[in-house]
């Protein structure tokens, strides 16, 4: 092929619509855990949609350079097409045709990858489809909206503008609506924050999903573990009940049951429930998490039932038991690191862990690592540099060190309950200072920041001139204070 018809292939690629064309980004994602977590979907995941496993899978193997084993998968999602829909609804196919012609391209099998662009041009002649076509677009954003989903937690908000698409045009799909709800659900969790019923889209999301889709156990106990965000576990419960009757074997359910009765505090339930489920996937990274959670809830617990102890003894023995289920929980936590290297909470609550252990060498190496993370996002950052906050100021005692963490947190303007933490902590630690020496510049700044960056203007122009009074050559608090005033006069 010439150079010419190359270039004219290249910007035809560009314009189909599969894993090629979707930002799929190497860096944005542990593509060891991801590879090892879809396999396990296919393994286990109950749905007749395989197809789009195997089309994320071929595409992973396209970044991991394995090309053999790409176009396997590819040949498997076709397969699984022909199986589950043998009335010929070759719009299931476009999605795959296209990861194969972007295979053969990589490839330099240009006659091929060609080839199977004119099969994507056939389909879309033969059933008169244009790029509005309905069934078309569904099809489509649903899979990428799933594919995204999967991907990595930084694309989840991709995801949800995918599954809006795809339902805008197939309302009553269930899988989109579960993939939806899915996402909605899971961008709720990253802003930690206690919703009200009002506030919290996901519930009708969720059950307006099982409504649709009675056969998804998983999405029954996602809608279980909402109704329990919401002070409802006695509703919840019904469906956690459901969902294992249906498929009391699959570990992707067992997990969210798991966390269902942990956070109910039946914590050896939910450790019963675990173990069952990492015999069937013991390098999920997830579920050492989870079993290391219940361990902390049981350090937890024991400190609490046993902390007005007296007697040596009883202490002893009491600190012994401690000390047997942190060593549990550090080696659950340190092995959900080890299947999942970018799992922003496993480092937390392993750090978390250390310092109980009064191990802060190893804790401040955790922090370290946790927070040169390229993927985290922006709601994980604010907890990071809370939590590395907290440790600078409790158990390091550098106050300095905490203000800087608190500051960058707060920074990050995506709103969530660890940026309002942070907020606090910088005004407590500034409050604490004016009111030890009401001439503290420093106390005055603190405050201006946290006023500026909250956009409460004439109380930071004030806090910043009483800064700039005990410090008048501070040049962070004059231009602060000039960009403030400058504001205003605008």
């Amino acid at each position: 092929m010439s150079e010419l018809p190359e270039i004219t292939l290249k910007s035809r690629l560009l314009q189909l619509k599969c894993h090629f064309t979707w930002r799929l980004l190497e860096k944005d994602t542990d593509i060891n855990a991801l590879e090892s977590r879809v396999h396990s979907q296919l393994t286990y995941l109950v749905t007749k949609s395989k197809q789009m496993v195997y089309n994320l899978l071929a595409y992973i193997m396209h970044i991991k350079g394995d090309y053999t084993k790409a176009i396997a998968n590819l040949e498997q999602a076709e397969e699984k097409i022909k199986e589950n829909n043998p009335d010929g609804a070759d719009i299931k196919y476009l999605v795959t045709f296209g990861d194969y012609a972007w295979v053969y391209y990589y490839l330099q099998r240009y006659d091929y990858s060609q080839n199977y662009i004119d099969k994507i041009d056939q389909i879309n002649k033969e059933l008169q489809l244009s790029p509005n076509d309905s069934k078309d677009i569904a099809e489509i954003y649903g899979e990428q909206g799933w594919s995204l989903l999967t991907f990595c937690g930084q694309y989840y908000e991709k995801a949800k503008e995918c599954f809006e698409k795809a339902l805008e045009l197939d309302p009553e799909d269930p899988e989109w609506n579960s993939g939806y709800a899915t996402a909605v659900y899971r961008l709720e969790g990253f802003n930690d924050r206690n919703f009200t019923v009002s506030e919290c889209k996901s519930l009708e999301l969720l059950k307006r999903a099982v409504a649709l889709n009675p056969e998804d156990a998983v999405v029954k106990v996602l809608f279980a573990l909402k109704l329990q965000d919401l002070k409802r576990a006695d509703e919840g419960i019904k469906y956690v009940e459901e969902a294992l009757e249906q498929a009391s074997n699959l570990p992707y359910l067992l997990r969210y049951v798991a966390k269902f009765y942990r956070r109910a505090g039946l914590v050896d339930d939910a450790l019963q429930v675990l173990k069952a489920a990492i015999d069937l996937i013991p390098s999920s990274g997830f579920l050492h998490h989870q079993i290391g959670l219940c361990y902390k809830q049981k350090v937890n617990h024991k400190r609490n039932t046993f902390g007005k102890i007296q007697r040596s003894k009883s202490r002893q023995i009491h600190t012994g038991e401690i000390d047997e289920l942190i060593q549990k929980a550090i080696f659950h936590f340190e092995k959900a690191l080890e299947y999942k290297k970018s799992f922003v909470y496993a480092y937390l609550d392993l750090a978390n862990m250390y310092i109980q252990t009064m191990e802060y060498r190893k804790a401040e190496d955790t922090f370290e690592k946790v927070l040169s993370l390229p993927n985290a996002i922006d709601g994980e950052k604010q907890q990071i540099n809370f939590s590395f906050g907290c440790f600078q100021e409790y158990f390091k005692k550098s106050e300095r060190e905490a203000i800087k963490y608190y500051k960058k947190g707060f920074l990050i303007t995506n709103p969530s309950q660890f940026r309002e933490d942070c907020g606090k902590a910088l005004k407590r630690l500034a409050e604490r200072k004016i009111q030890s020496d009401h001439r503290d510049p420093l106390g005055f700044g603190l405050l201006g920041f946290v006023y500026k960056n909250n956009r409460n203007i004439p109380e930071a122009i004030e806090c910043y001139e009483k800064a700039i009074k005990y410090d008048p050559n501070n040049e962070e608090y004059l231009s602060n204070l000039c960009g403030l005033v400058d504001e205003v006069q605008d």
